[in-house]
């Protein structure tokens, strides 16, 4: 177990490494003078020639990462130009909002998502089954910023229960902040329960015709422990995949959510700087992604061998 750890963690390191340079290459072939962009019409060359001194694009292209490497490795990913402020404060101040969100709405997602696979698939080609791919197949045909406008018409606008826009922490003002939580929780949890539901049920399909099933059956044991103790270990891992690449996505930034709710998340933060062209911090955003995938990688590989004891050898 400890050699299997220790492989998924040596092999993460290489894949930040990549994921870095391959993010420090994308920001410098975006068309385009960015400090022209920044700028806009000032047309002051001495202001350009500090800025471009100031983000070191006056060096090389391997001195630029270099110098970018070497504060990366000590947790500086620039400052804003826009605000002046630290990139990896401005990171750290948004990403709490996003995390609360999508912890919530991925947990809700998987506590309706995985029982109603299982059960479709135990009631597979019946009325149950019909019932719960139909409800699938209309959930995933839903865009996530429609469900949002049409959860914020009617329990914001018609019902007046929920807020419908704003965020409020729930360590300042307590059980209260959570209604500020359920719209865009529901928003989200709604486009994910689909994906989810269909790879649960797929995958237990598959377990419940192993040999292994029929013996346990054959052997008297009832149905809810067949169901729970011998199918749900195996038919978990492909639904763990999916959680783990579901909750990578909506961390690195649900900004259509977030835009709808106004929500001070990460991946607004991200859509704020893209349209003020600032370049840190669209950089800084996009490593933080990037990293949120691989630890999240790594997270759901760590996880296998709990649901499948093969793994281990």
């Amino acid at each position: 177990m400890l050699s299997y750890v220790a492989k998924r963690i040596l092999m993460a390191i290489p894949t930040a490494l990549v994921v870095s340079l391959l993010v420090f290459a994308m920001i410098r072939l975006i068309p385009g003078d960015p400090v022209s962009l920044m700028l806009g019409d000032t047309g002051d060359p001495a202001l350009a020639q500090e800025m471009r001194t100031q983000l070191g694009l006056d060096l090389s292209l391997p001195q630029q990462f270099a110098g970018w490497a070497g504060k990366l490795l000590h947790g500086d990913l620039g400052t804003s130009v826009r605000t002046g402020e630290p990139v990896l404060d401005l990171i750290m101040e948004r990403f709490p909002v996003t995390a609360q969100i999508v912890l919530a709405a991925t947990l809700l997602a998987s506590l309706i998502a995985l029982p109603a696979g299982m059960f479709a698939a135990w009631k597979q080609n019946r009325w149950q089954d019909l019932t719960v791919v139909s409800g699938a197949i209309f959930l995933v045909s839903i865009p996530s910023f429609w469900a949002g406008i049409m959860l914020i018409w009617l329990f914001g606008v018609q019902l007046d229960w929920l807020p419908t826009f704003g965020f409020e922490s729930f360590a300042e003002i307590g059980w209260p902040a959570l209604k500020y939580m359920v719209l865009p929780v529901v928003a989200i949890a709604l486009t994910e329960i689909a994906a989810l539901a269909r790879m649960m049920r797929a995958s237990t399909i598959d377990v419940l015709r192993l040999e292994y099933i029929a013996h346990a059956r054959a052997k008297g044991l009832p149905e809810r422990r067949v169901l729970l103790r011998h199918a749900f270990p195996n038919a978990f891992g492909p639904a763990l995949t999916v959680i783990g690449l579901v909750l990578g996505h909506l961390l690195s930034g649900a900004a259509v959510i977030e835009t709808v709710f106004t929500l001070p998340g990460l991946g607004r933060l991200l859509v704020e700087a893209i349209s003020s062209r600032d370049y840190p911090v669209v950089q800084g955003c996009l490593l933080f992604v990037a990293f949120l995938y691989v630890f999240v990688n790594l997270v759901v590989d760590l996880l296998y061998p709990l649901f499948d004891p093969r793994i281990k050898l």
